[in-house]
């Protein structure tokens, strides 16, 4: 397509009598001005009193935003980059007439939060922007529109395959670094395949307008994800002008405009959370190894899958495993043993294991004593009524198996729950005939075989485990946190574990894992690896149909044979 572009002449020959048409080229002027300097233009916005001073990264931002074609943005909690990212589809919508927008999250719902809370924080700063608006914004828990007298409408949509077919000529897409690649390729990017149409007797798509405009947004995430590689690669394409941009910041930059939590809010922060998860959310590092890593981090995340966490059995016919690490952690403050409960999913014909879930996971601080710790998992079990519990008896594990083989009582019910046996030791209960349901297990010798059954189910998408979560919960979540959050958290704390792991060969040829941040432990991984081994190596047994071979194995029609 020919571009035509018209000089000042050929605009002020088109003016006429009219109060819009003896202001042409002005308004062309204005327009021009407005859409490369976006932060000057909502200032006109503002009111006298109780302005909001834009800082000049914000500045720099809401630029690089309408003026690139692509953008990736990695921030820190508390930078503000969704106010930013809302704030400039608000000016994109008053200055492109009939152009639709969409925010995208994890899901719809989340989006529509994200945009119902940003816009509402808009209006408040520049008031004269209700006088834009066609009709009052629309919220619900999984939808929002907000509709402007441009003609323009800004709604939300999932990060998912349900948004597969929609429309919109821009989408800026939070948390990215929670999409994987093929949802992204198959359902969100062709989404933006049809260009906005200009205003008036020609109607045609603007050339030189950023049609198809994809705009990433994220806290960092782990490196060989699709996500880190795309970050690189359009970074190498700013490097060499394609129209990307990059832009980044950890928590020093919003904090020293006072934006978010202070220094010493963050400091503390630091010293509680677990080293990973500090690095992504306020110094936006991607974490992990791209070279060497214990499982592929795409096919990790791809497993996240499971929307709801169980807390007890939910049918008796369901088969329940529990894996249990004792932690031997150097870190005092993360002492803990973990303990993974999972659930297996047949093929009813075949035995054949369809799934492995991952319905519930926790952690049993070690400040507890052997017996104390003893009785957790002898509750959990009970609680799931598991077929059999595996523990790691290696060094301070011998003292916890110790305990599962002498009756234990609950201290507050006064419940009875039992006295163990293991199903591979010598090692006598105090009790005859003591329920045989522990596996006693020995990691030394079959530490290879533990690890590759692990990456076996892991890419083979058998292991399913809890969906990720935004950090923000919904009120209902929040009134059972025990259900609805901490499960969720624990297996981001697993997922971290696993992603700081690194496939270490050793002189004998055998391979063994070692941690890249020492300060992380592996012990929910361990857990979980060691369930997974017991399962494959003992529970997968597939189940012979049986035939009828009494019948002929060929069956023949009577041939007709043609006379001559």
């Amino acid at each position: 397509m020919m571009v035509i572009r018209m000089t000042k002449e050929q605009i002020l020959n088109l003016q006429d009598d009219s109060i819009f048409g003896k202001n042409l080229y002005s308004y062309y002027e204005f327009i021009s001005w407005a859409r490369w300097y976006p932060d000057l233009f909502i200032q006109l916005f503002e009111p006298k009193t109780g302005r909001l001073n834009l800082h000049i990264d914000q500045r720099i931002f809401l630029r690089s935003d309408i003026r690139f074609m692509s953008m990736y943005g990695v921030f820190s909690r508390g930078y503000g980059k969704t106010f930013d990212e809302v704030l400039a589809m608000v000016i994109v919508s008053l200055l492109f007439p009939d152009i639709t927008l969409a925010l995208t999250a994890q899901t719809k719902e989340n989006a529509a939060e994200l945009l119902k809370d940003k816009i509402s924080e808009i209006l408040k700063y520049y008031p004269l922007l209700e006088n834009e608006l066609l009709e009052k914004p629309k919220f619900s828990k999984g939808d929002a529109e907000i509709k402007w007298t441009s003609g323009s409408t800004i709604d939300v949509l999932a990060n998912a395959q349900s948004s597969k077919g929609q429309r919109r000529k821009r989408i800026k897409i939070e948390e990215s670094a929670l999409l994987d690649d093929v949802t992204f390729q198959d359902a969100l990017k062709p989404i933006v395949e049809v260009p906005r149409y200009t205003i008036g007797k020609l109607a045609i798509p603007d050339p030189q307008e950023l049609n198809q405009q994809i705009h990433f947004f994220t806290t960092s995430g782990f490196r060989g994800s699709t996500e880190y590689q795309r970050s690189v690669d359009m970074y190498n394409n700013m490097i060499q002008l394609k129209g990307d941009i990059v832009l980044g910041s950890n928590w020093m930059l919003p904090c020293w405009f006072s934006r978010g939590s202070n220094k010493s809010q963050i400091l503390e922060k630091k010293r509680t959370m677990s080293p990973i998860s500090f690095a992504q959310n306020y110094e936006q590092e991607w974490v992990g190894s791209s070279d060497g890593a214990l499982v592929d981090i795409n096919a990790l995340l791809r497993c996240r899958t499971l929307e709801k966490a169980e807390l007890q059995i939910t049918n008796d016919n369901s088969e329940y495993y529990i894996g249990v690490d004792v932690a031997r952690s150097q870190n005092s403050s993360n002492n803990q043993s973990s303990a993974v409960v999972a659930r297996v999913d047949r093929d009813v014909k075949t035995n054949r294991i369809k799934h492995i879930d991952v319905p519930y996971l926790i952690n049993i601080p070690n400040v507890m004593s052997f017996k104390n710790q003893a009785i957790e998992i002898k509750r959990l079990k009970k609680r799931f009524n598991a077929k059999m519990v595996i523990v790691d008896g290696n060094g301070l594990g011998s003292g916890l198996i110790d305990e599962l083989l002498k009756p234990s009582y609950d201290p507050i019910t006064n419940d009875n729950l039992g006295c163990w046996d293991t199903v591979n030791t010598d090692n006598e209960p105090e009790e005859y005939r003591a329920e045989k349901c522990v596996y006693d297990l020995k990691a030394q010798g079959i530490n290879g075989k533990v690890i590759t059954d692990f990456m076996d189910y892991v890419n083979s998408g058998v292991l399913r485990l809890l969906k990720k979560k935004e950090d923000s919960f919904y009120l209902s979540e929040r009134a059972n946190p025990q259900s609805d959050i901490l499960p969720f958290v624990q297996t981001d704390l697993l997922v971290e574990e696993i992603s700081n792991l690194k496939i270490k060969h050793l002189a004998n040829g055998n391979f063994t894992v070692e941690r890249l941040v020492k300060k992380t432990d592996k012990d929910r991984y361990s857990a979980l690896a060691y369930v997974l081994f017991y399962i494959h190596e003992y529970q997968s047994k597939l189940r012979i149909i049986s035939s009828d071979y009494s019948a002929p194995l060929f069956q023949f029609r009577k041939p007709n044979i043609r006379k001559r």
